[in-house]
């Protein structure tokens, strides 16, 4: 996976997740979100890759469960606010140093703690369109990814 790059101007962070948040409320690190007869959120809670027949991995388990995750990208923010019942997006502040996330192919980064600034939007659900269009995102980051592997292997 692609790392986001240390942000060098002004930038507007976003966090999507747990609803009901205020401005200055602090986010900080929590166990995963569980949904009870979510098979996804058992494997999760029990500490195991979710894992789909014909799908695959799916919503893996994130890295660093000791830290914040923050993305400049609004609309990435807004897809983690939708898996969340009734997730919120809000604009956040980093609290802490800022590490660059490895896990994601948009830009985020990790932090110790995060500021509630404002709330963007609350209870959040994506509908059909909004999914297509972060489908195709997710999709051209996948390819652009891919084709750095491939240049970089072309390179050696």
């Amino acid at each position: 996976m692609t790392s986001a790059p240390e942000p060098r101007r002004a930038v507007r962070f976003f966090h999507g997740g747990v609803p009901g948040l205020r401005p200055g409320d602090l986010i900080t690190p929590h166990l995963p979100n569980i949904v009870d007869g979510c098979a996804v959120c058992a494997a999760k809670a029990a500490g195991q890759q979710p894992h789909v027949p014909g799908l695959g991995t799916v919503d893996p388990i994130t890295a660093r469960p000791d830290r914040v995750y923050i993305t400049s990208d609004r609309e990435y923010a807004r897809f983690y606010a939708s898996k969340f019942p009734r997730g919120d997006l809000y604009t956040v502040e980093p609290v802490g140093e800022l590490e660059a996330s490895t896990e994601d192919r948009f830009p985020s980064w990790t932090v110790p703690a995060a500021r509630v600034r404002s709330v963007y939007d609350r209870y959040v659900l994506l509908a059909p369109r909004q999914r297509r269009s972060l489908l195709r995102c997710w999709e051209a980051a996948d390819l652009t990814a891919a084709r750095g592997a491939t240049e970089a292997e072309w390179s050696r």
